[in-house]
C-alpha cells in the first residue's frame, strides 16, 4: 500500500481503529454510473486480527446488495473515513474490493459489537436473521491519503 498526506501510516491505522464513523466507499454499476454507499467497518490484516500498518477494511452487507452485484462486475472502489465535525481528519484511499459469502454472519457480529449495537437490539435480531445472507467485502488498499487538519482549524468549533 503506498501512502501519501500529512498522516504516517501508523496514525492512518490508529485513526482507523479508534473511529467509527462508517466508511464510504465508491464505485461503479455495470451502467458506468459512480454508486456510493456508506458501510460499518473494522481493520482486519489477512489472519482477520488487526496487525500493526497492514490492513485492510472489512464491511458486511447482504448478499442481495445493490453494492454487492456492483463489486462483481467491477472490483475497483474508493473510499472514505472521516470525521464529520471540524477540526477535520480522515483517511482516503482507492483499491480493490473482494466478496466472500459469510454464512456464520461472523464479521456482521463483530461490527455489531465495534458500533455498540446490543445483540438484543431489533436492529441486530433483524439483520442476524437466519435466512438472511450475509457476505464480507473485503477492501484491499493500493493508495492512501491520510489528513489531518487540527492545526489549522483548531478553533473552528469555538463559540464567540
Amino acid at each position: 500500500m503506498h501512502v501519501r498526506g500529512t498522516l504516517s501510516q501508523s496514525a492512518i491505522t490508529s485513526f482507523l481503529e479508534e473511529t467509527t464513523a462508517p466508511v464510504r466507499v465508491a464505485c461503479r454499476t455495470p451502467q458506468d454510473h459512480l454508486w456510493m454507499c456508506s458501510l460499518w467497518y473494522r481493520l482486519a490484516d489477512e489472519s482477520t486480527e488487526t496487525s500493526g500498518d497492514d490492513w485492510r477494511l472489512q464491511c458486511a452487507t447482504s448478499a442481495g446488495a445493490d453494492i454487492v452485484s456492483f463489486l462483481e462486475a467491477d472490483s475497483e472502489v474508493a473510499f472514505e473515513v472521516s470525521t464529520n465535525d471540524p477540526p477535520y481528519t480522515g483517511v482516503r484511499g482507492r483499491g480493490t474490493a473482494t466478496i466472500e459469502p459469510d454464512p456464520e454472519k461472523e464479521t456482521l457480529q463483530m461490527l455489531l459489537e465495534r458500533y455498540q449495537v446490543g445483540p438484543k437490539s431489533d436492529l441486530a435480531r433483524n439483520l442476524l436473521r437466519e435466512e438472511r445472507d450475509e457476505v464480507t467485502i473485503t477492501v484491499e488498499p493500493a493508495v492512501v491519503y491520510g489528513w489531518d487538519f487540527s492545526d489549522r482549524m483548531g478553533d473552528a468549533r469555538k463559540r464567540t
